[in-house]
């Protein structure tokens, strides 16, 4: 009777999940950690140097370029897909014609692999051959063809475009589902008390969608501190690593100048920015609900 107990079972039920989970997601942050203190190649023994590496990277330019790259990918689609995201999701849940057309178009994107998309936005964006720049010059708009993607300043906001446009359907998805989730007689009740659609939208929709917000502020945190593919299909980080964000400077230094040790001192520096920022946003929720 012990084992049959529902506690029991729901334990039992979650453990090959718990194992997958220590085994393919806590052992490896483990090990990055302990990696990050070594110097080491990939290859024999690792050395142990201490803070070394990370004292390292506060004297690197190359560190220092991608953590400024991916904070200005993390400010763009920040802005542009929670604004952006819960404004579609409002538009999209009223009885608009074509709202199931356009809600299938706008999701489509998150479920193409995301080097298909750095793939499709780099026959786009090329400064050279791309479609933008020829348009333009076709137009005789030759002075607005600028250099999209491998140049010094627009890469990384550029690339924070390209992946509003790559995740802006899911986000918005989990709005649209967060919408349904509002009863509709609080509506009903306000329109009765003579409150007008900006009022509902500042006073009921955004209060009711709080912890919608959170969960998306959430996954868009985690999601550009995650950029690999698009950066690397766009630019491979170039020219000279001055667009490298820093998974891809992380990649670059790990598996192609076999530096592991250091590489896994950016992995652990990223994973903690990105835990910080997570962080920092849940205190300020939780200090507003105690005021």
């Amino acid at each position: 009777m012990f084992w049959l107990s529902k506690k029991h079972i729901a334990i039992l039920l979650m453990l090959p999940a718990l194992l997958l989970y220590v085994l393919y997601i806590i052992i490896p942050i483990i090990m990055a950690f302990f990696y990050s203190f070594t110097k080491f190649s990939g290859i024999g023994e690792p050395e142990f140097v201490g803070l070394k590496n990370y004292a390292r990277l506060l004297k690197d330019p190359l560190f220092l370029v991608s953590l400024k790259n991916t904070f200005i990918i993390l400010a763009v689609s920040f802005v542009l897909l929670l604004v952006g995201s819960f404004l579609l999701a409002v538009l999209l849940n009223t009885k608009i014609k074509g709202a199931n057309a356009a809600k299938a178009l706008i999701f489509s994107p998150a479920i193409i692999a995301p080097i298909v998309v750095g793939l499709i936005w780099s026959f786009i964006l090329d400064p050279y051959t791309g479609l933008i720049n020829m348009f333009l010059e076709k137009g005789g708009l030759d002075f607005l063809a600028l250099k999209w993607i491998g140049g010094v300043t627009l890469t990384p906001y550029v690339v924070g475009v390209v992946y509003t446009w790559q995740v802006l359907g899911f986000i918005t998805t989990i709005f649209i589902a967060g919408l349904k989730l509002i009863p509709q007689n609080i509506y009903e009740a306000a329109s009765i008390d003579g409150a007008n659609p900006r009022q509902e939208l500042f006073f009921i929709t955004i209060p009711m969608l709080k912890q919608t917000f959170l969960i998306n502020v959430v996954l868009i945190i985690t999601g550009c501190f995650k950029i690999f593919e698009v950066v690397f299909q766009l630019t491979g980080g170039g020219p000279n690593h001055l667009s490298e964000v820093l998974v891809t400077y992380m990649y670059n230094t790990s598996f192609q100048y076999s530096e592991y040790g250091y590489g896994m001192s950016i992995a652990v520096v990223t994973f903690l920015l990105s835990i910080m920022f997570f962080s920092v946003y849940l205190l300020v929720i939780m200090k507003r609900k105690e005021e």
